[in-house]
């Protein structure tokens, strides 16, 4: 995800504003137990939302905290001005996980829009692929999907409910709670694929700070050969970590499949 300010095709930019990061927020990660609350969908940047997210593109939808699950419908969810909002009621204190998954989408591009996508996204491995198979001059049909979560401390008392998996493509799997450690002290993920780990594959993560977007400040790191990583968060406020996994299908409609996976929290 290099976030470079180039000039991009019209197709290039028609996708890219089609395929944006998705990420679940709240105003605030800290919340009251057995009380209304609010999520929301930002479709874009971690910053700015560009559009909602229609009701029949998401599926899965859950919030799993002590004793706690809630799966909502759609008379939970509003829009407004280009925000996804979703209405909830928390249980009991503890630490939830709430996650979203979207239904796939289709996107054809001609091989400069493609090839330039997948530069802007850092998605080098696809691209090194490509120039092996000599499929630089060649568009593509790619099927993507988008699957986000976000912690939220209901409450005082922490819990393991954050740590619970919510069996989407690709997630994040915290293995520390966020709201237990000190700034400055690592968070540990594992990154799964269909329940397995995700092996030496790239993540980025960064924190919103006044007067810059989120993503001008990304920085990377890897997971290991068994699919673990950890951050340092260096700021109080809200963090995000997001990866694309992009693969090549044969003997398919499509050309390529990606799932995109986020995950949000806050460090106070």
């Amino acid at each position: 995800m290099k976030r470079l300010g180039a000039l991009f095709s019209l197709v290039a930019i028609a996708h890219i504003s089609m395929s944006h990061e998705l990420f679940l927020k709240t105003d605030s990660h800290f919340l009251q137990p057995n009380a209304a609350s609010q999520l929301y969908l930002f479709n874009g940047t971690f910053d700015t939302s560009e559009n909602e997210i229609t009701r029949d593109r998401i599926v899965n939808a859950k919030i799993v905290g002590p004793n706690f699950l809630f799966e909502p419908s759609e008379k939970h969810y509003t829009d407004k001005d280009k925000v996804t909002y979703l209405n909830i009621n928390t249980g009991g204190t503890g630490t939830y996980v709430a996650g979203i998954s979207t239904l796939p989408r289709v996107l054809e591009m001609d091989a400069k829009a493609f090839n330039e996508y997948l530069d802007h996204e850092g998605l080098e491995t696809t691209i090194a692929d490509r120039k092996a198979m000599k499929l630089m001059d060649k568009g593509a049909k790619e099927r993507y999907s988008k699957h986000v979560k976000a912690l939220l401390q209901v409450g005082d008392v922490r819990s393991i409910d954050f740590m619970k998996p919510l069996n989407y493509p690709i997630e994040f799997v915290p293995l520390n709670n966020p709201y237990e450690i000190k700034l400055g002290d690592a968070v540990a993920f594992k990154l799964l694929r269909d329940g397995k780990p995700l092996a030496n594959h790239i993540v980025h993560y960064s924190t919103s700070m006044p007067g810059q977007d989120a993503h001008d400040s990304e920085n990377s790191t890897q997971t290991n050969e068994n699919g673990f990583l950890s951050i340092r968060p260096t700021a109080k406020g809200k963090w995000y970590i997001a990866t694309i996994h992009m693969e090549k299908k044969s003997g398919d409609t499509v050309d390529y499949e990606s799932n995109w996976a986020t995950l949000t929290f806050e460090i106070k």
